[in-house]
């Protein structure tokens, strides 16, 4: 009877040992799962984490701006009477060349394009290269009108001539590069200084750019608007002066950018130059 009941006793141990530690392996594992994996639930450190692409140069999605840079120019000092720095004042020939600044416009520019088509003339357009960028679809009509371009800098930086010639290479190559996003194949053979504010370190820069520099024979001032001048004596005033100073050879200054009275006034320009000079654009 007591060798009984120490067998039960001695079964009984067993089991309560079994049961115990049946029990702390139960909340191990349940300690170990309740912890979270290495990493899990923390954010990385936000300079660890991938960052968005960067935006098309261009401002195009699928295109990127050209680093083509053509071949550099002689500098020549021009003969006669020459602009600032030695940038050029005439076209060389008989031919009187049309050049319009500060675009594209997405308002004037298609107007303009229109008239010159119309009367079948070619022009040199100086974009600016922010317009350039953000109104691809001008430069791409310019381009296909047979007209050529001019360089007008990155944004009409008056100062662009003071500053050190890797920021002026600088500007002006993001320029080029601009319009060739969109017109690869472009020729860019002219650069007119913003303000036509040339200086020797702007003019040489742009010849090592492949780049002649122009300015202008007459210059109608169609930007300025003075007090109390309504649009129709604007026009007017515009018309006067390019018919009263315009010979052969000349360039012509105007703007499109934001000037619509230009537009206007060439609708009586244009024929009227059309019939007493070779319109040309400069190539």
């Amino acid at each position: 009877m007591s060798g009984l009941s120490h067998t039960r006793r001695a079964v009984a141990v067993s089991a309560l040992l079994l049961l115990m530690t049946s029990l702390v392996g139960q909340a191990t594992a349940a300690t170990i799962t309740a912890q979270p994996a290495p990493g899990a639930g923390v954010t990385a450190p936000h300079s660890l984490m991938p960052s968005a692409p960067a935006p098309s140069p261009s401002g195009r999605e699928g295109r990127t701006e050209s680093t083509r840079v053509d071949k550099p120019i002689k500098l020549v000092k021009p003969k006669g009477r020459t602009g600032p720095a030695g940038s050029v004042l005439l076209t060389g020939n008989k031919g009187v060349a049309l050049t319009f600044d500060d675009g594209p416009d997405p308002t004037n520019t298609p107007k303009l394009l229109k008239m010159l088509a119309k009367e079948q003339v070619k022009a040199t357009f100086c974009l600016v290269g922010t317009q350039a960028r953000r109104h691809p679809d001008l430069v791409e009509a310019i381009a296909k009108d047979g007209h050529s371009f001019c360089n007008h800098s990155w944004n009409h930086d008056l100062k662009l001539g003071k500053r050190p010639k890797s920021a002026i290479r600088a500007d002006l190559a993001r320029t080029n590069a601009a319009i060739r996003a969109v017109v690869p194949d472009a020729k860019i053979r002219y650069m007119r200084a913003p303000g036509g504010n040339f200086t020797p370190s702007l003019v040489k820069v742009s010849a090592e750019l492949g780049m002649h520099s122009i300015y202008w024979k007459v210059d109608p001032r169609d930007w300025e608007h003075k007090t109390g001048e309504s649009s129709a004596d604007h026009r007017k005033r515009i018309v006067r002066i390019v018919k009263k100073h315009t010979r052969p050879g000349a360039i012509i200054l105007s703007h499109d950018y934001n000037q619509p009275d230009t537009i206007a006034a060439y609708r009586t320009l244009l024929p009227w130059l059309r019939h007493r000079f070779d319109l040309v654009a400069l190539t």
